[in-house]
């Protein structure tokens, strides 16, 4: 792999992954048109948007911010190693029963209601282990001699935390929109099954943590 695209590449998962969870239903944009059909007000599909943001930004920063004060105290490899494990672990338990919990939350909540929503269900599905892949690479180089250090990760955490949640913000309201203007019938003529797909990239990034 050549410098270029060593450097492009985790941008590009971020940006990815992003597209992904923007979606994926469990990240929001069904609770969006729900709230938006039940109360007739296209407008409101765009404004829930906002906390639904909100709350998977704060979940997955937290992820972040956990990876960067580990990483300054713990072996980079080692951190590594046990954030794949810990990715596979998730995958297993989000295939064997992830589906058959979820969060409930009524049509009459409030914006803090719905961003506390957006927090929990990310937490749930573990969305910010998913960046972890990416996070490390970026922050974790020969140049910085193989280390993790908190004065060079936190600014590249905020962009990484930015990239990802801007072009969530972006498909999420672009599927929200289209889902609300066509109707639950859009719904009906198909959806991925979102749960394989994110299992799947849980356990992608656990292996390529522990192959790399």
């Amino acid at each position: 792999m050549n410098t270029l695209s060593s450097t492009l590449w985790p941008w590009m998962a971020l940006a990815g992954l992003g597209a992904f969870h923007g979606l994926n239903p469990a990240m929001g944009w069904l609770f969006a048109v729900a709230l938006g059909l039940h109360r007739q007000s296209r407008g409101l599909v765009v404004l829930a948007l906002a906390p639904i943001a909100l709350g998977h930004a704060v979940a997955v920063g937290a992820v972040l911010l956990a990876v960067i004060v580990f990483g300054t105290v713990v072996d980079a490899t080692f951190l590594g190693r046990g954030a794949g494990i810990l990715l596979i672990a998730w995958a297993a338990t989000h295939t064997l029963a992830g589906h058959r919990t979820p969060l409930r939350i009524g049509m009459q909540t409030g914006l803090a209601g719905l961003a506390l929503w957006s927090f929990m269900v990310a937490s749930a599905h573990g969305a910010g282990f998913m960046l972890i892949p990416a996070l490390l690479s970026l922050c974790v180089s020969p140049g910085m001699g193989g280390e993790l250090t908190a004065s060079t990760s936190v600014p590249i955490s905020f962009v990484a935390l930015a990239v990802h949640t801007g072009v969530m913000l972006a498909v999420i309201g672009a599927v929200s929109l289209i889902v609300y203007d066509q109707g639950l019938a859009f719904l009906r003529r198909g959806w991925l099954n979102m749960d394989i797909l994110w299992s799947v990239a849980l356990a992608g990034g656990g292996i390529f943590l522990l192959a790399g």
